[in-house]
């Protein structure tokens, strides 16, 4: 007899179908499994054999054998610890095979039968959907964040007893999220800064507002406890709500890692990694081709503290995913595309001391020294960064004296750039894309400038020697400067102001 059952595991952004075949014989007892399983597979046949006992089912004292077809796809996980105990069930006659027809079934089973989340579980219910299958089966713990996937039934299963159950109609299972205790919402962006608690750098504050409304990379750099990260932080809370397509792209990154299983990202990411991070760590990679920070950093803000403190192989790494918004990753047997769609906050010092053209500190570095530091930030990677700003330290008397209270800025602010945004998505017929999204040839088709613009841009071009990305950003930064003031075209002014933010 043979038995069928229809699951999947997650493969990159993607998810992968596997049939889990079973066969039984007569013969000394035994229980193989086959199909490019890895360890973490084959050790599922003590959790099977110990859940099926547990749950109160029987054994077969037969030989059973497991197939995970296709068999030259390589499978890790412990996914399919749910369809390997149904297929042994079904195999002994426990269950019919009209009961698992159409359906789909993941999760790992603990000893007692149990349910267990997984990771990657949207990944496995599109798979699913785009397959035809009609319902799928998730550990209860995974079902906040199955239903997010839209035309397909999900169920949650606590124990493998229940689902039993279910099959046989005897019994109901989790069908919506309201069903169960709503996990708490995870990963709340940067919290506690706004602009109203920044101290002077109106500037600073002006630049990240245009970053932020535009989508724009920005580079801010001043001396040590000039409020560099603070601002940093701030930009964090003006950024918009995320829509449900964005939130499901963000919860599905984090469920591939294994940061979230059991709820959905409420907020956009803001991922801070540390300076001595590897390359495979932020850009992604490993045995399993796993996203790094830069996707966990999708539709968010990547903030790269003191970035010529990182390594120069990862900063060169950037270039590519800054430009396409994803990141492909190649390893011997696989290769994964995750998307990357993030905004660059990075802040550093003007020299290694800090204090290079401070009027209160000297500076103690020699030329050498700071043109080494300078010159850990490559040209190319400048360039696609669309706007620089200089930030000086406050002066401590001004930090404490007549503080205002909560005048209600960061709130104006946000407003505005929701406004900016608004503007944009009536621009380009869709949300999630910004000015800083467009190609040159889209440029020239969205944005218009006035006489005035042009002949000024022509001018700056040639005085200041912009590369043809730099000519672009500078147009596409004086568009969200526009937007910021609802005009209808690019000016002189809007212009004149986004060239300010161009490194010299």
């Amino acid at each position: 007899m043979i038995s069928k059952i229809h699951s999947a595991i997650p493969y990159g952004f993607e998810g992968k179908l596997v049939e889990v075949e079973g066969d039984m014989n007569r013969g000394l007892p035994a229980f193989n499994i086959v199909g490019m399983a890895n360890k973490t597979i084959n050790e599922a046949k003590e959790r099977v054999r110990s859940a099926i006992v547990n749950s109160g089912f029987s054994f077969p004292d037969k030989k059973v054998t497991i197939n995970l077809a296709p068999a030259d796809l390589e499978k890790d996980g412990s996914y399919l610890d749910l369809p390997i105990a149904l297929s042994v069930l079904v195999l002994s006659g426990q269950l019919l095979a009209a009961d698992i027809r159409n359906r789909l079934f993941v999760g790992e089973l603990s000893l007692n039968g149990e349910l267990r989340p997984i990771k990657g579980i949207i990944n496995i219910v599109e798979i699913a959907r785009e397959s035809g299958v009609a319902e799928v089966f998730v550990p209860i713990q995974n079902l906040s964040q199955a239903v997010m996937v839209d035309n397909i039934e999900v169920y949650g299963i606590d124990t493998l007893q229940n689902l039993f159950l279910h099959l046989k109609k005897q019994g109901d299972l989790c069908k919506t999220r309201d069903d169960v205790k709503a996990p708490d919402s995870h990963h709340k962006c940067a919290s506690g800064p706004i602009f109203d608690h920044i101290r002077g750098q109106t500037i600073a504050k002006r630049a990240m507002e245009i970053a932020i409304a535009g989508h724009h990379n920005i580079l801010i750099s001043g001396p040590p406890g000039a409020g560099k990260t603070l601002l940093a932080k701030a930009a964090a809370n003006l950024l918009p709500a995320l829509t449900p397509e964005e939130k499901i792209d963000i919860t599905k990154l984090y469920s591939i890692t294994g940061a979230v299983t059991d709820g959905v990202i409420e907020t956009r990411p803001f991922r801070s990694p540390h300076h001595t991070a590897s390359a495979t760590s932020i850009i992604g990679g490993g045995a399993g081709a796993m996203p790094g920070e830069i996707s966990l950093a999708h539709k968010g803000i990547l903030f790269l503290d003191e970035i010529p403190e990182f390594a120069r192989s990862v900063l060169e790494a950037l270039r590519q995913p800054l430009e396409d918004k994803k990141i492909s990753i190649s390893r011997a047997n696989r290769k994964s595309t995750y998307p990357a769609d993030f905004m660059l906050i990075a802040t550093m010092n003007p020299c290694p001391c800090g204090y290079l053209g401070d009027p209160t500190h000297e500076c103690k570095c020699s030329d050498v020294q700071i043109q080494n530091y300078q010159k850990k930030l490559s040209g190319p990677l400048l360039d696609r960064i669309d706007m620089y700003v200089a930030v000086e330290r406050v002066e401590n008397k001004d930090l404490m004296t007549n503080i205002p209270p909560e005048t209600g800025e960061h709130n104006v602010v946000k407003n505005t750039i929701t406004g900016a945004m608004e503007r944009q998505k009536a621009r380009y017929g869709k949300s999630g894309i910004y000015n800083s999204s467009l190609s040159s040839f889209e440029i020239s088709q969205k944005i218009k400038l006035d006489p005035e613009a042009k002949k000024l841009l022509l001018d700056a071009s040639e005085r200041l020697n912009l590369s043809a990305r730099s000519y672009f950003k500078t147009i596409k930064v004086a568009q969200t400067i526009a937007d910021l003031d609802a005009a209808p075209v690019v000016t002189a002014k809007h212009l004149a102001e986004a060239l300010t933010f161009r490194k010299r």
